[in-house]
């Protein structure tokens, strides 16, 4: 009977957690985007009814043309931070109502980035529940910069 609840409890933080994950809204896999020119990285976070206080959030970006954009992880290296700072996700109203909470940040592109493969990385932090622990995760995205 312990283990069952030990299990079920489990279960309850596991599905909490992953209610809290972000999720990058765009860019797609694959867009191309310029150097010297503003893009929006749209970070979502789906609802949910475990309550949660947002920390920060990261925004990075590796050129990995020449190597494979898996071979790195963004915990250990981030080569362009665009962004770091609050992270407060909304509801939209309006157009495009339909959307998790999320929060869009225009950035930029260095000059000097190298062209090819890169790979986006979006490093997440808060306090999720009545008793909060920290939830570290980060997303990525590889995109084409031309």
């Amino acid at each position: 009977m312990m283990f069952f609840k030990s299990l079920a409890a489990a279960a309850c933080l596991l599905l909490s957690v992953s209610a809290q994950s972000i999720q990058i809204g765009s860019p797609q896999p694959g867009d191309l985007i310029h150097p010297g020119k503003n893009f929006t990285i749209e970070v979502d976070r789906p609802n949910s009814l475990t309550g949660s206080q947002e920390v920060a959030l990261v925004i990075a970006m590796q050129n990995c043309d020449k190597t494979n954009c898996t071979q790195f992880t963004s915990t250990e290296y981030l080569q362009h931070v665009l962004y770091f700072g609050s992270y407060n996700p909304q509801y939209q109203s309006g157009p495009g109502q339909g959307k998790p909470p999320h929060q869009n940040f225009s950035v930029v592109v260095p000059l000097g980035f190298g062209q090819g493969k890169s790979r986006i990385s979006v490093t997440h932090l808060s306090l999720v529940g009545a008793s909060p622990f920290a939830l570290y995760e980060t997303r990525n995205v590889t995109v084409t910069v031309g």
